[in-house]
């Protein structure tokens, strides 16, 4: 566990997304959760050692499967964005692992079993001011990697976990995005409000205005391959020659290439079909 400002802790160790904690003196602001059973015993046991009060709050800045299959495990109280909770509304009570190829990173375990969900018990629409402390926690709706996305701003230390929004070193997951508000994040991230900050994103840690840039131009790049094929009415599976291409800036590890490659297929099909959909509704005469 690092400490990248006073009280607030960041653990990268675990597989699928960054954790955060917040020791207040009324108790433990969490972010996001491992997705491991085994791993959520081992945080739960590191959390213990840290000061603070004993109230807790866990809260998942987006509905993604990697940050939120070990929510209830947690045992506390969860906080999320309005359509999270319809999100989960709409899912099955109980999750069954199985192969979806959607290549997020929980599909590389087969240790999940069945696992019921924790909607969150704490919503909001635009905005959540939480004064746990002398200092406020503003939980932000920021949409765009998905609708119900949300940042985790601590102004008066200059601290925000941005979830999804920034991927580095990896390829974004793009079925549930929109890319074009999604850029105007990584432009108001790289504007003068952020300047000394420390931001964190949800799957890489600690990142720079070099890591935001690249995702900037990264998603300009994807945004293009999509309006391309969408303008001309592609098959969705042509979208595939643009795959190889799409995973050269990174460097992978051999044994995540074909996860990665699931991740943006899965993605850019999914985007191209919602969008398709949108351009041209089905008429019923």
């Amino acid at each position: 566990m690092q400490e990248i400002a006073p009280h607030i802790f960041i653990e990268t160790a675990y597989p699928g997304v960054t954790l955060g904690a917040i020791s207040w003196p009324h108790g433990l602001i969490l972010v996001d959760s491992p997705y491991r059973p085994d791993d959520v015993r081992v945080w739960r046991t590191s959390l213990l050692n840290m000061s603070g009060g004993i109230d807790r709050i866990l809260v998942n800045l987006d509905a993604h499967f990697d940050r939120t299959l070990g929510t209830r495990l947690m045992e506390c109280t969860v906080c999320g964005h309005d359509r999270m909770a319809q999100i989960f509304r709409d899912r099955p009570m109980t999750f069954k692992a199985q192969a979806l190829e959607s290549g997020a990173e929980w599909e590389l375990t087969n240790v999940l079993g069945s696992i019921r969900w924790a909607p969150p018990e704490i919503t909001f629409s635009d905005q959540l001011n939480v004064f746990w402390d002398g200092n406020p926690m503003h939980l932000v709706h920021r949409p765009g990697p998905t609708e119900e996305a949300i940042w985790l701003d601590l102004p008066n230390e200059k601290v925000v976990f941005v979830g999804d929004c920034v991927t580095p070193n990896m390829p974004p997951f793009l079925a549930n995005a929109e890319i074009s508000a999604w850029l105007q994040l990584l432009i108001r991230l790289l504007a003068p409000e952020y300047q000394g900050y420390t931001i964190i994103s949800g799957r890489g840690g600690m990142v720079n205005h070099t890591d935001i840039q690249g995702q900037y131009d990264y998603l300009s790049n994807v945004s293009e391959i999509l309006t391309r094929a969408i303008e001309a009415h592609s098959g969705v599976d042509e979208l595939d020659s643009a795959l190889p291409g799409l995973l050269e800036p990174f460097e992978i590890p051999a044994e995540k290439v074909e996860l990665y490659l699931a991740r943006l297929k899965w993605g850019l099909q999914h985007y191209y079909i919602a969008h398709i959909r949108t351009r041209n509704p089905i008429t019923y005469e």
